[in-house]
């Protein structure tokens, strides 16, 4: 059987100091801390600030600040284990050394590689849908519709192929471009929220309106707009997964991780605000302001003279497809790792011999994204992003879980003097709220269908399993047969 022993999971991505090979490490603690901002405040603030609103009204600010304590704790725990392991792999490292089941490993290492995918694919789409609302202001005869949309995405997705094979280190310098482009737009539409309630069309009573949907209650409400909520705060575990990739990831990741969560909580928490006290309620609960339209109305009340459909559908494209390529290139190195130690077929760790990017592994998860847009598009009638992005959710909330709770059985092994240490109590709460959002009552019947895609990828990982098992042990016969 192919198996993930202690030292093959720690030894995931060769250092290419030691061997010649392997993966660049050209991260620093700069291009880190905008790795994970730009991974955090990409596609989550303009995808689901509508769709919170739009289950609890005025006070939208409370899901994100829920979600954004709950994504903390578990980053805490995180913080311990990436510097008590520095290796790649991340959650499916921490989930082998604790449990010592490798079947429980290859799913946790595949279920955050689908969750890259998942979340890559729904800002894919929410990119093409801005693009083409931009190109219609210029273009009469743009298409609109869900399967113009579809076409988009994929083009979008082929496009973030091609810089991913470049390599790590032309992707991580065009995040920097694409986060620091993210947050001057969330500065100006902050800040023209700010002169629109100075000049009287904002109104602060609103931050404490509470409107839900007919048919649940407050504390319905307010989980589900949670686990909404998630999906904007995922990105920082991203940055784990490229562990091999950074300088000094010891020294860097704790006051880095921490830093780039608070300023990201931050924003969103300013966002949300503005929002609120900008658009009246009623509006909040409009099913007609989808993905990034809510923020784009900020703009239309705070400053009617600027033509907002003619720039800032172009505007949210760049900051939007910042998340889709960090998490395609967390996806591919993920892949590469597992099948650099014969858990997933060895052609996925195949590297380009001078860029040294594993571009059967970035082929793999482009085709599986286009995969799922399609799929959706045909399946889902919540939309992609709605579907996609809640998976995205899903998926991660089940890791979360897991690391949390990979953390206190790893309490037993000792640590380095000074290491990072997390309050027992951090990880125990991490663990229960993470599995308390993964329930169906945190979501509505029409969000079912994120367990369905759910299934189908964790299925699609365990045959590529159990092939790459059967090939190995085929493998092992005939070396067995020539022995004797």
């Amino acid at each position: 059987m192919a198996q993930l022993n202690t030292e093959a999971v720690a030894s995931i991505g060769d250092d290419p100091r030691d061997h010649g090979e392997g993966l660049k490490r050209v991260i620093g603690p700069k291009l880190l801390l905008l790795l994970i901002i730009g991974d955090i405040i990409g596609a989550g603030i303009f995808a689901i600030t509508g769709r919170v609103a739009g289950q609890v009204g005025g006070v939208a600010w409370l899901p994100f600040l829920l979600a954004f304590i709950i994504a903390t704790l578990t980053a805490f725990s995180y913080l311990e284990l990436v510097t008590k392991y520095p290796q790649a792999a991340g959650a499916a490292l921490y989930a082998h050394k604790a449990f010592r089941v490798h079947f429980v490993t290859f799913i946790i290492a595949f279920a955050v590689a689908s969750s890259g995918i998942t979340s890559a694919a729904t800002s894919a789409t929410l990119v093409g849908r801005n693009l083409l609302i931009g190109l219609s202001q210029f273009i009469d005869g743009v298409p609109q519709d869900a399967t113009a949309t579809m076409f988009a995405a994929i083009a979008i997705i082929l496009v973030l192929a091609f810089i991913n094979l470049r390599g790590v280190g032309e992707s991580v310098k065009f995040n920097l471009v694409l986060t620091l482009v993210t947050i001057a737009i969330m500065a100006v539409i902050i800040l023209i929220g700010v002169i629109a309630i100075a000049q009287g069309n904002g109104d602060v009573s609103r931050l404490v309106v509470f409107e839900t949907p007919a048919d649940r209650g407050a504390f319905a409400a307010v989980t589900m707009a949670t686990a909404i909520a998630f999906f904007a705060m995922v990105g920082f575990e991203d940055s784990v997964n490229l562990v091999e990739e950074c300088k000094n990831p010891q020294r860097d990741f704790p006051r880095i991780m921490l830093t780039g969560l608070g300023i990201c909580a931050i924003i969103y928490m300013l966002v949300a605000v503005t929002v609120i006290m900008v658009i009246p309620p009623g509006d909040l609960l409009d099913p007609k302001n989808p993905d990034a339209g809510i923020l784009l109305d900020v703009v239309r009340i705070g400053a009617p003279g600027i033509p907002v459909d003619a720039i800032f559908p172009f505007l949210t494209v760049f900051a939007v497809v910042n998340t889709a390529l960090i998490n395609m290139l967390m996806a591919s190195r993920l892949l590469y790792g597992m099948a650099k130690q014969e858990v997933l077929p060895k052609v996925l760790s195949k590297v380009l011999p001078k860029r040294r990017s594993p571009w059967v592994a970035i082929v793999f998860s482009t085709l599986l994204a286009i995969g799922l847009v399609v799929y959706v598009n045909l399946n889902s009638d919540n939309g992609i992003v709605g579907a996609l992005g809640g998976t995205t959710g899903l998926l991660l909330l089940c890791v979360f879980a897991v690391v949390n709770i990979a953390l206190l059985v790893l309490r037993r092994e000792p640590s380095e003097p000074g290491a990072f240490r997390a309050p027992t109590l951090i990880p125990i709460l991490g663990a229960v709220l993470s599995l308390f959002l993964v329930g169906p009552w945190a979501r509505s019947v029409e969000d079912w269908i994120q367990y369905e895609i759910a299934g189908l990828l964790l299925a699609i990982g365990v045959g590529l399993w159990v092939v790459t098992w059967a090939a190995t042990a085929v493998n092992r016969r005939r070396r067995a047969s020539r022995q004797r």
